[in-house]
């Protein structure tokens, strides 16, 4: 997996805000609607899936084997904000979700070099050879809801959440930035693995 998107959380295991953890769905429904007004802004055009560009990646890889680097800027900023959301929602963390980069969460992408490293007819297939990655992922998904739950039982009675439910917690965020590197964002030509 050297060639695929990497995902780094740092994650508070102890001293938790109990109060905050308790009421997280409702403190981080203003970040969910700014992640969400991506979606909605381009919710009628061809080619974005949840904000993320799509169809002009594939365009222009096939067409030119190119990678807009505007493109890829927005995308990555994007899945970076939605990393920072989720890992809020899921009480990984305390720290409110900031719109701009944040040091405790942080993707590492390939290098891909305008798209020179990418095959340019690829992204026609992709999505179609990720329909078992994103099935699994469903169930990975289940699995990583199941274990936040624990782990918010924990925050809001001890403090503390558990390191090992914060490690798969972190795997299956891992997974899915994987699998949208490979289908959705396009930075990689490598399958990513089934495996956590």
């Amino acid at each position: 997996m050297s060639n695929q998107i990497r995902t780094e959380i740092h994650v508070d295991l102890d001293n938790r805000d109990k109060n905050t953890a308790l009421f997280r769905i409702f403190i981080a429904f203003p970040a969910l609607i700014f992640l969400s007004s991506f979606s909605e802004f381009s919710g009628d055009m061809m080619g974005v899936v949840g904000g993320i560009f799509v169809l002009p990646v594939v365009l222009s890889l096939l067409f030119r084997n190119v990678y807009p680097s505007y493109v890829l800027a927005f995308n990555k900023a994007l899945l970076e904000l939605s990393n920072r959301v989720t890992a809020y929602l899921l009480v990984l963390t305390d720290d409110y979700p900031s719109i701009e980069a944040n040091q405790k969460i942080k993707l590492l992408y390939p290098e891909i070099e305008g798209g020179k490293k990418l095959s340019p007819w690829k992204p026609l297939v992709k999505w179609f050879l990720a329909i078992p990655l994103f099935l699994l992922g469903i169930i990975y998904a289940i699995y990583g809801l199941a274990l936040t739950l624990i782990a918010w039982f924990s925050v809001v009675r001890n403090g503390v959440y558990p390191e090992d439910k914060a490690e798969e917690v972190i795997k299956v965020i891992a997974y899915w930035n994987r699998l949208y590197g490979y289908a959705l964002l396009l930075v990689t030509d490598e399958y990513p693995a089934f495996s956590l």
